[in-house]
């Protein structure tokens, strides 16, 4: 009995700290709360056509459920809501793309940076800097610049520009890279 009630105990013990860090995530029913798409989004459907601009002040809510965030988010399905910007998309264009360079660290779903410091004008991980797009600051509010893990995909429609998926939120934003 008393080995019984030990295991029981330091079962409960490793259980609490996890059911913790699950709350700390705002899951909010499918978006968030650890999940890590495999992938980044796919390139978009037009992205090689001329696609139509699509204007700030004109855009849809990205908040396509009750408790989803009004950013761009994945879904733990896989799908990358926001991400539908035709490739000639003004705010996209830049005239020097990767002026810094390429991101040389790892890049994907295989690997999580956990931020150290900075804002969404200048942040670092891992000795790598970079800066959020201006166009999605806003999105980008509620992100733990000292803590928070984050994973960097490669923007499959824009030249020069990555994705940061905050793993605790499920949220995205586009980003430069600046270098080391």
């Amino acid at each position: 009995m008393r080995t019984f009630l030990a295991v029981l105990a330091v079962s409960l013990m490793c259980c609490f700290p996890a059911l913790a860090q699950h709350e700390n995530h705002g899951d909010r029913q499918g978006v968030g709360g650890g999940f890590v798409p495999r992938t980044g989004p796919p390139p978009h459907e037009n992205a090689p056509h001329q696609a139509e601009p699509r204007q700030a002040e004109n855009r849809q809510s990205y908040r396509d459920e009750q408790d989803h965030p009004e950013a761009p988010h994945v879904h733990h399905d896989g799908q990358w809501v926001g991400h539908d910007q035709g490739r000639n998309d003004p705010r996209f264009h830049l005239d020097r793309p990767w002026e810094h360079g390429h991101f040389s660290g790892h890049v994907g779903a295989g690997y999580r940076w956990r931020l150290v410091g900075g804002g969404p004008s200048r942040f670092w991980f891992g000795g790598f800097y970079f800066s959020v797009a201006s166009f999605d600051v806003g999105y980008c509010g509620d992100w733990l610049w000292d803590s928070d893990e984050i994973i960097i995909y490669d923007d499959p429609d824009h030249d020069g520009w990555y994705l940061a998926y905050n793993v605790r939120l499920g949220t995205y934003v586009h980003v430069l890279y600046l270098g080391q």
